[in-house]
């Protein structure tokens, strides 16, 4: 199977070449035009076959054969299920001549003289098949087909048997005009009402007309996929006849729920109720028809006449509700029913062609559904507008409300985002401040090439402290070291509570010694402070501290929060109340980072 890139070239390709026949086909052609089959004679059952599996009714001149002025349901069916029609080839001046047939019910093969030059479906070995869609038919013929007897089988379990439509000999490139001209209408206004279906449900999603929307979108979707369906260039898109007839069914059968939706939204009371249980039937069958034929319990053919009868049924009493609320409704309601006062003959005609009723012709259905989705386009974008103005004299009055309360949210979120990056107890920068300063710093030391130390620092033996003084005195403790190190580092230096009673100190810009000699500094000041909490006086307060510079101790500067953190554990169980910066000798005594640290 070709790729479906390739299937829409070779598509478009045929299309571009059907243009080109047409433009100069009048050149190339002889003058002839097509000349349908007269003189038709029929009988009922299946023939026999000779001992060469040949239908041997091809030879007979029984007077079992019996007139007919058309190829479509002889009289005196009564059951059966098999027939056969013959007729003879007309005469023309032919290049390239075909017989055209519009629709075949169900299955058939065609024979000139004796020989089989086509057939449409499957027979099995008593003569029946199953329905394979209603395409039209283009069968090729000899130049010499002039005066030979054609002969047609069919097998049907439908209402109709035989043939039905146009059947008659034409050039080839007649057929395909006549096939793009058919089309023609019926692409333009389907693609029209899709376009107008894709607005539609745009319109469901975001405007306040949402069921009115969508009962518009629903009717389009269904009309245009029905007319696409329908139209004999469906072939040259894709030949798959069964595919574009279940399609044309399920859009067909969608027609009077979107129908019965749109009416039901407008009318009120007991109309709206009977219009309300319709379309409820309706969408019921159109579930279990197509769901039983997508399980292969039921053939697709089946399910039209039936569908026909209850909308032959259903159509009427929905317009005749409409009308019988007519004074009452207001003028955009008026355009709807008038629209669909429209709609309704021609679909209603389009059923009784279809079933032989009356002879084959063309019912401009295009139009029907074209001046009814336009009418309804109309009315709710009518709405749409009128709503849409009374918003925006709402939105005039809501614009100052929302300014002022913009206003104060963005208040409320820099105090939370400054919450969420303080430590609630000390003031100080959190861990997540820190990260994002941290790596802020390091990108701008590899960039610029500069210095950056950082100082872990740890409170000395801190649970001694909560445990003999309590929590209180612990918290009270870590707020004065945290002033203790605003006061001693610099405001360019970010300060950061790392966790319990550890702290951090990132310094831009700062060799090792001047790091070194800061934090020297600091812990001599913490060691000589006098702590009192609550009046009692604490005992001597100390802290352990660690140092590492880049590029002094590594090149890497995100490097140094680990190697800070080496320094602190060397200076912890070197004695603590100490100083220690990085060297390498630490790495190679094992001092590394994750280990349980002395308090």
């Amino acid at each position: 199977m070709p790729p479906s890139g390739f299937a829409i070239r070779r598509s478009t390709l045929l299309l571009l070449t059907l243009a080109l026949l047409l433009a100069y086909s009048g050149y190339l052609l002889a003058d002839t035009s097509p000349k349908p089959l007269h003189n038709w004679e029929y009988r009922w059952g299946d023939s026999p076959y000779d001992a060469d599996s040949h239908p041997q009714w091809l030879q007979s001149d029984s007077t079992e054969w019996q007139s007919i002025d058309s190829p479509s349901n002889p009289p005196g069916r009564n059951g059966h299920e098999h027939l056969w029609l013959r007729t003879t080839v007309p005469a023309g001046d032919w290049n390239d001549p075909v017989l055209f047939i519009t629709s075949i019910n169900l299955i058939g093969q065609v024979y000139l003289d004796d020989e089989l030059i086509y057939q449409y479906g499957e027979f099995d070995e008593q003569g029946k098949g199953d329905f394979a869609g209603w395409p039209w038919h283009m069968i090729d013929l000899p130049e010499n087909a002039a005066g030979q007897t054609l002969t047609f089988r069919f097998y049907s379990y439908y209402t109709s048997i035989g043939l039905w439509g146009q059947v008659q000999v034409m050039e080839r490139i007649e057929v395909l005009k006549q096939i793009i001209h058919e089309s023609a209408q019926d692409l333009g206004v389907s693609a029209l009402v899709l376009v107008l279906a894709i607005l539609a449900t745009i319109f469901a999603l975001i405007g306040p007309e949402r069921r009115g929307f969508g009962s518009i979108a629903l009717f389009a979707y269904a009309s245009g996929l029905m007319l696409l369906a329908e139209t004999p260039a469906r072939q040259l898109i894709a030949d798959e006849p069964l595919t574009w007839d279940t399609l044309r069914a399920a859009s067909y059968y969608t027609l009077p729920v979107a129908l019965g939706l749109l009416l039901s939204y407008w009318l009120e009371g007991t109309a709206k109720r009977w219009i309300t249980l319709l379309w409820v039937i309706h969408l019921v069958y159109l579930v279990l028809a197509i769901g039983l034929v997508q399980l292969g319990v039921l053939s697709l053919s089946l399910t039209f006449p039936i569908f026909d009868v209850m909308l032959a049924l259903t159509l009427p009493i929905m317009l005749a509700l409409a009308l019988m609320r007519f004074q009452k409704l207001t003028l955009e309601q008026r355009l709807l029913v008038v629209s669909f006062t429209f709609f309704a003959p021609l679909l209603l005609a389009d059923m009784v062609v279809a079933h032989g009723f009356v002879g084959w012709r063309s019912v401009p259905l295009s139009y029907g559904t074209l001046a009814f989705s336009l009418a309804n386009a109309a009315i709710f974008l009518w709405h749409y507008r009128h709503t849409q103005q009374q918003l925006a004299m709402a939105n005039e009055t809501l614009e100052q409300q929302v300014a002022a309360r913009t206003a104060d949210l963005d208040r409320l979120v820099q105090e939370l985002e400054g919450l969420s990056r303080k430590d609630p107890l000390t003031g100080l920068h959190n861990r997540r401040h820190f990260d994002t300063a941290f790596e802020h710093h390091c990108q701008r030391a590899k960039q610029h090439d500069s210095q950056l130390s950082v100082l872990m620092l740890d409170v000395d033996h801190f649970k001694q402290i909560n445990d003999d003084f309590g929590h209180d005195a612990g918290d009270a403790v870590l707020v004065e070291i945290a002033l203790l190190l605003r006061h001693h580092l610099r405001d360019l230096d970010v300060i950061c509570r790392f966790g319990g009673e550890e702290f951090v100190a990132l310094l831009p810009a700062t060799s090792r010694i001047a790091a070194e000699t800061r934090a020297k500094a600091l812990l001599t000041s913490i060691a000589h402070q006098a702590f009192i909490h609550q009046g009692s006086s604490l005992r001597k307060i100390t802290l352990s501290c660690g140092v590492a510079t880049c590029p002094d101790h590594t090149q890497d500067p995100k490097k140094l929060l680990r190697l800070a953190d080496e320094a602190l554990y060397q200076a912890k169980h070197s004695g603590r109340n100490r100083c220690v910066v990085w060297e390498e000798t630490l790495e190679e005594q094992g001092f590394m980072l994750g280990r349980q640290q002395p308090q």
